[in-house]
């Protein structure tokens, strides 16, 4: 017993910290490498094989005839629709991830702060990621008193409110909308516009940057003030870098959030295809086209990002 204790002893001398914490993240992560390959490995590889073929739907089941890469030259260069929506899609997600990041931090910034009441305000923030699960929202959609108090809202709102006047007036000031101006007020106006959306979006987000600013040290803020920093200076000195891993972390996850919206015009797209008529094939290669788009954004975002990401021990 005694030899045991005396391996158990050495072991832990050899691994150090950083491998420590490195066996700790791989034990949490565990359950979900286990779920990924008993329960996703074989309908992706089904999928994968679905885009590749025509799927014949019998009596006796579906049998696929394989067509190399028909499904994906007819999405790319016959469908009208689909190029379009993915360069639509991309650009829209690029500013309202933007936008969901900057709004989660200067929120987690103000929550941050020390006031009366702080406790209640975080949690009426986290009522975002409460409100936007899947159940609650499923129950929003398919209630019709709440449909109805939609309806008559959109009906009795004046379409002329002081946003909409606002934006006519700087757009046709600015060249109008072909005017690169014009384009950049009126994604700004979007942005306005989709605040609920933003809003909504952002309750992780704001969890993860008030856990990396309750981890900077107030000694490192003590020490800035006492060398006559400002409180602007200290926010770009030290608030920023430190938590700029975790701004990569945000953008990955408001980016894939951003992508499996069910309000998202290609998945309206793929789902209309799967389930309306039953175009199995097709709908497989347009998601695969969707999946790999969303993997180069989040591989070029992130290589990009993390070059300026402040790394500490």
């Amino acid at each position: 017993m005694s030899k045991m204790n005396d391996l158990i002893i050495k072991i832990k001398r050899k691994i150090g910290l950083s491998q420590r914490r490195a066996i700790y993240g791989y034990i949490f992560i565990l359950p979900f490498i286990l779920g990924f390959v008993l329960f996703m490995v074989k309908p992706l590889y089904q999928s994968l094989r679905m885009s590749m073929s025509e799927v014949i739907i019998s009596n006796q089941g579906f049998t696929l005839r394989w067509n190399n890469w028909a499904n994906y030259v007819r999405a790319l260069t016959i469908d009208p629709e689909f190029n379009r929506m993915v360069v639509n899609s991309v650009a829209q997600m690029f500013y309202r991830s933007l936008a969901t990041i900057v709004f989660s931090f200067f929120v987690a910034l103000l929550l941050n702060q020390k006031f009366k009441g702080r406790t209640l305000a975080r949690s009426i923030f986290f009522l975002a990621v409460i409100l936007s699960s899947g159940v609650l929202v499923g129950l929003e959609y398919s209630n019709t008193l709440m449909a109805q108090l939609k309806a008559t809202i959109e009906e009795a709102g004046n379409s002329n409110t002081i946003t909409d006047v606002l934006e006519q007036i700087l757009v046709s000031n600015t060249g109008g909308v072909n005017g690169i101006s014009g384009k950049v007020f009126k994604i700004l106006f979007e942005i306005i516009d989709s605040i609920y959306d933003v809003a909504m979006a952002s309750g992780i987000q704001i969890i993860i940057f008030l856990s990396g600013l309750q981890n900077i040290s107030p000694s490192m803020y003590e020490a800035a003030q006492m060398e006559g920093c400002t409180s602007w200076e200290s926010l770009w000195k030290i608030t920023v870098p430190m938590v700029s891993p975790l701004m990569l972390v945000c953008w990955i996850y408001t980016i894939v959030d951003f992508f499996m919206k069910t309000d998202n015009q290609i998945m309206s797209k793929i789902n209309d295809q799967m389930v309306l008529q039953l175009n199995y094939g097709y709908s497989s290669a347009l998601a695969w086209i969707y999946f790999i788009v969303c993997m180069l954004f989040i591989g070029l975002s992130s290589l990009i990002i993390s070059k300026v990401v402040y790394n500490y021990d």
